[in-house]
């Protein structure tokens, strides 16, 4: 149970929303902003392929490690000190990846990257789902659209810099500073809550909550179908469908585009219908789609496929951090072990359809993504609204069409 902040008035609440949207989209941008700046870093530090994918791989190591440790964080410091200190170090990383002159560096620099970035997003993500509670409605998809949004923004000022032949150290640098400015603006607005200061501090370091493991399960289906989608959909059009570079591209853009703008409009659908019974139709809307590009073999059946698949898993993560947070008594605690289980999904997914690719083919691989979005049919029910805390009442318990909530 929370307190601190409990003379709420709509307006104030609506500003306390819009402050956590921002921090969602300062947060993204800069993934978007280290993206595309991916091939600079990689000359810069003279790797090969091989080198790179392993250099790739510590962001989600660090993130795996560190976010067992935002709970105690949240619990020494405050929910909204924590986010502060949190968000700021995951800008100011930015800045790191950049300045590596080897693979050992950049290794590090990724870990960090990575580890910071985890936390900061296990931070914002319980005060989402606090907001969301006290506004009593959903809000947990649309500012996952607005993580979105700002890895667009970020990504496509990274396109200009590149375009442009800007070294990545300055713009990365000036990129740091901006959104840390940014972040730390916005993050006056949003909400502090308290926790009962008689609680027992979590641990410094912890396996995810029993109540968080088939939960994460079921966001590691959607991260994994998430993965194959952005890493391989474009190869899949260029090498089982024998496509030009220009199609190839385009698959990637229709799959993240459908994702962002699912996202953004996903909480009227979350509200109308409740999180198991939209999560049970994106499942099936997601295995529509993964059938659609196994079976037909067209490019525009590809085209439609990979669109289909990323309107069907977006709201599944938010969603799932939401059930986290309402699972138990320690709502970042929960969201850290989600958390670790969906980013270590989104870490072997490119392997694992390259993997099963070598063995079989890529269709094979795509067999496996659409199995595992059916899997969200199944295993939707874990997604049912809980009482936040593990305690009784308040508007968003039920997984029932808000209009139809007492």
């Amino acid at each position: 149970m929370t307190t601190g902040e409990t003379d709420l008035t709509p307006v104030r609440l609506r500003r306390a929303r819009s402050a956590i949207a921002a921090v969602f989209c300062a947060h993204g941008a800069v993934t978007g902003s280290f993206a595309t700046r991916i091939p600079w870093i990689q000359e810069h530090a003279g790797l090969g392929a091989g080198s790179l994918g392993l250099a790739l791989a510590f962001p989600a190591l660090g993130a795996a490690l560190a976010m067992p440790l935002a709970g105690r964080i949240n619990h020494r410091f405050g929910a909204r000190t924590a986010l502060r200190g949190l968000l700021a170090l995951w800008t100011l990383s930015l800045a790191l990846p950049s300045l590596a002159p080897d693979l050992a560096a950049l290794c590090c620099a990724l870990f960090v990257y990575g580890a910071t970035s985890g936390m900061a997003d296990v931070a914002m993500n319980a005060l989402g789902v606090e907001t969301e509670d006290r506004l009593g409605r959903s809000i947990m998809s649309s500012l996952h659209g607005m993580w979105s949004v700002g890895a667009l923004i970020g990504s496509a000022a990274g396109t200009v810099a590149a375009h442009t032949g800007t070294d990545a150290r300055p713009h990365h640098l000036i990129a740091a500073l901006l959104l840390t400015t940014a972040g730390l603006f916005a993050v006056r607005g949003v909400l502090d809550p308290r926790g009962d200061a008689e609680a027992e501090a979590p641990p410094h370091f912890t396996l995810p909550p029993k109540s968080a493991l088939l939960i994460g399960v079921v966001g590691f289906c959607a991260v994994f179908a998430e993965g194959a989608g952005l890493d391989w959909s474009a190869v899949y059009l260029r090498d089982v469908l024998h496509t030009d570079a220009g199609l190839a591209a385009a698959s990637t853009t229709a799959f993240a585009l459908t994702m962002a703008v699912a996202r953004l409009v996903g909480d009227r659908v979350v509200d109308r219908f409740g999180p198991v019974r939209t999560v049970r139709a994106g499942g099936l809307l997601a295995t529509a789609g993964g059938l659609s590009v196994v079976v037909v073999r067209q490019p525009a059946g590809a085209l439609a496929g990979f669109a289909l698949i990323g309107l069907g898993i977006a709201v599944v993560v938010p969603l799932a951090f939401a059930a986290a947070a309402r699972s138990g008594p320690a709502p970042a605690q929960a969201i850290a072990g989600v958390a670790t289980i969906t980013y270590t999904s989104g870490l072997i997914a490119p392997s694992a359809i390259g993997a099963v690719a070598d063995a079989t083919s890529l269709v094979v691989s795509f067999g496996l993504v659409t199995l595992l979005a059916f899997a969200l049919v199944a295993g939707a029910a874990v997604l049912r609204r809980r009482p936040a805390g593990g305690e009784g009442g308040g508007p968003a318990n039920r997984d029932e069409p808000a209009a139809i909530r007492p």
